[in-house]
């Protein structure tokens, strides 16, 4: 028996991308696109590949939301959900074939994917694997919150093997646009929802936390100057957050006393962190046998 499968576009001005999205997919039964009211030609160059374009207002706070109208449309027994900046390649491809003929399949499957942004392939700073819920049963998989909290799944999961090709951030402008506003307001509306309060502290230990974690320990420095920027930019990122946390609290002020006991504190922490990271990093990448113990030990009398 053959599942039939469909596929589930999500796009907007994407005429640039959408045309290599939709010839990685001509395989599929059905293919579905949902066009968030574009400005440019990607409706047109959609209609080429389906007669199935679903316009839906575009409302960037709620893009992933605006999915489930495919999946409400979609007819196969499976559904595979995917931007018009993604690519499946040939052997994810051949990987979903194989599956689509076998009995007991699970409700879901985990998608590994390689990101490219700036021009480069990042396959550390917490970019990759990058798992993504993208193959779900019909019926059993749907987006409950606004975007990137990923698809809500009645049923177990698997992962498979091959990789979506994600062409992520091509600019430094898409990358702002998306992380620092639209995003960061999507996460500070959450965390008012949870009823944070801000800290003048949370000002330097969340984004260095951030930074800390995409530039060393998802050993962002392997991605070289790209993993930099991108670490930085996460803590950036973070930092607007915050940002929009003290905007919707009307701006108000904290201590002077408060806020140099909460920075001096901070960047005490952040400091010793950054000693710690710096050494590990050097004992992993020395060759020299000695060299190795000694930073060894020294990290460990800090």
């Amino acid at each position: 028996m053959k599942h039939k499968l469909s596929v589930v576009i999500s796009a907007y001005n994407e005429e640039s991308r959408i045309k290599d999205c939709l010839d990685s997919v001509t395989w599929v039964d059905e293919i579905i696109v949902v066009d968030n009211s574009s400005t440019d030609k990607t409706p047109d160059i959609a209609r080429k590949y389906t007669s199935k374009v679903y316009l839906q207002p575009n409302d960037p706070f709620k893009i992933d939301l605006q999915k489930n109208t495919g999946f409400e449309k979609a007819t196969g027994d499976y559904i595979l959900n995917i931007d018009a900046d993604e690519k499946v390649s040939r052997e994810l491809k051949e990987e979903i074939q194989r599956l689509m003929v076998k009995a007991n399949l699970k409700e879901g499957y985990f998608i590994p994917r390689y990101n490219f942004m700036f021009g480069k392939k990042i396959e550390h700073s917490g970019w990759y694997p990058d798992h993504q819920l993208r193959l779900f049963k019909r019926g059993k998989g749907k987006y409950e919150d606004s975007v990137h909290k990923g698809i809500e799944l009645d049923g177990e999961a698997e992962y498979l093997k091959e990789h979506l090709i994600h062409n992520n951030y091509e600019n430094i402008v898409q990358f702002i646009n998306k992380n620092m506003i639209i995003y960061a307001q999507i996460k500070a509306g959450d965390l008012l929802k949870k009823n944070y309060s801000l800290r003048p502290g949370d000002l330097i230990r969340v984004p260095s936390k951030e930074f800390l974690s995409r530039f060393f320990a998802r050993e962002g420095y392997k991605d070289g100057l790209h993993g930099l920027f991108l670490s930085l930019f996460m803590a950036a990122s973070e930092l607007a957050v915050l940002g929009y946390v003290w905007e919707k609290g009307g701006f108000k002020e904290g201590s002077r006393e408060e806020i140099l006991k909460d920075t001096e504190s901070e960047l005490k922490e952040f400091n010793k962190n950054l000693n710690f990271w710096f050494l590990s990093i050097k004992i992993k990448e020395s060759k020299n046998p000695l060299r190795k113990l000694s930073l060894k030990l020294r990290n460990k009398l800090k």
